[in-house]
């Protein structure tokens, strides 16, 4: 059938439109923070020396509220994005209707999906307001991988190649990309805890990461998430791997061929089995298991794109020219 070149359109529009939205919703949640850390410096400077508990007097200063503005920014960005997580998954439905296929055939394609993973996945673990101020450190990694799907990697709508022509394109690919989205959130939890174990409760270190971790959650909600989404991923992407090699056999003949991708991709899987099995061991538990989480993340980066645009090999279906 012929490409729908305004669903296409509109798609991009939309996709374009989510990306600008969640500039917003993270400028939105920055102010949060600057408004948040000036008002408590303020606060902290008119209580005088003996304390805030006298009771006021004439002539007194007394502090203002030091929570207002901030939470009224961060509820703006909360509030924002659900608009931009609308957009987002607005563009691939869009994307899917113009191409009459699942959207799932390029990296333009896979990157969008696996971006709307990560936030809907962060939509789920961290609606609570302790986790507001970790939205910033989400939103930058997938800003930064939905601007390269847009401008470097993006494909124009168009049929899919023969050999992905299959009911496996959808069932595979999506269950992949999915879990890739929630490894993003769990990478990104596991660097915050390593940043927050080196600037501890109570540190007054006065330098960039210092003032970045105090208002973080504290180190065990950080790592409980890295885990819990880690838990989750897990299955979903091993399964993912394992519907791949049943794809293979039915297409190419044989589960298994060490293509690339494939290799890469069952690395990435041990290495988050091995962080698992390090977050349950004695002396592992936390900076060295951290660390194990960081590498599966880093593998997985590596595996999108190393593998997908510099290296040749059965999987290549980036769409790029």
């Amino acid at each position: 059938m012929p490409i729908d070149e305004t669903l296409a359109g509109y798609s991009n529009l939309a996709f374009k439109s989510a990306w600008v939205v969640y500039v917003l919703v993270l400028a939105l949640l920055i102010v949060q923070y600057s408004s948040a850390r000036t008002n408590e410096t303020a606060a902290r400077e008119l209580v005088p020396a003996g304390g805030s508990d006298r009771p006021a007097g004439p002539g007194r200063i007394e502090p203002v509220p030091t929570r207002s503005t901030a939470e009224r920014f961060g509820n703006m960005g909360f509030a924002v994005l659900f608009v931009a997580i609308g957009l987002h998954l607005a563009s691939i439905v869009l994307r899917g209707f113009a191409t009459h296929r699942f959207p799932l055939g390029n990296m333009y394609e896979f990157i969008a999906m696996a971006t709307a993973a990560a936030m809907v996945t962060g939509v789920a673990f961290m609606r609570e307001r302790r986790y507001r101020s970790m939205w910033v450190f989400l939103l930058v990694p997938v800003l930064i991988l939905m601007f390269l799907a847009g401008q470097v990697l993006y494909a124009e709508a168009a049929p899919v190649v023969p050999a992905l022509k299959s009911y496996w394109l959808p069932i595979h690919v999506t269950v992949v990309s999915t879990g890739s989205g929630i490894f993003l959130l769990s990478g990104v939890a596991s660097l915050l805890f390593l940043l927050r174990l080196r600037e501890p409760e109570g540190s007054e270190s006065d330098n960039i990461l210092g003032r970045i971790a105090r208002r973080l959650p504290d180190a065990r909600t950080l790592d409980r998430l890295a885990y819990r989404t880690t838990i989750i991923g897990f299955p979903i992407f091993g399964g993912g791997v394992i519907l791949g090699a049943i794809w293979a056999e039915s297409a190419w003949g044989r589960f298994w061929g060490w293509d690339p991708k494939e290799t890469v991709s069952f690395i990435a899987w041990v290495i988050y089995a091995a962080y698992l099995h390090a977050r349950a061991t004695s002396g592992w538990r936390e900076t060295k298991a951290a660390w194990i989480n960081v590498a599966g993340f880093v593998a997985m980066l590596f595996n999108l794109f190393i593998i997908n645009i510099v290296v040749s090999g059965l999987h290549s279906y980036a769409g790029l020219n």
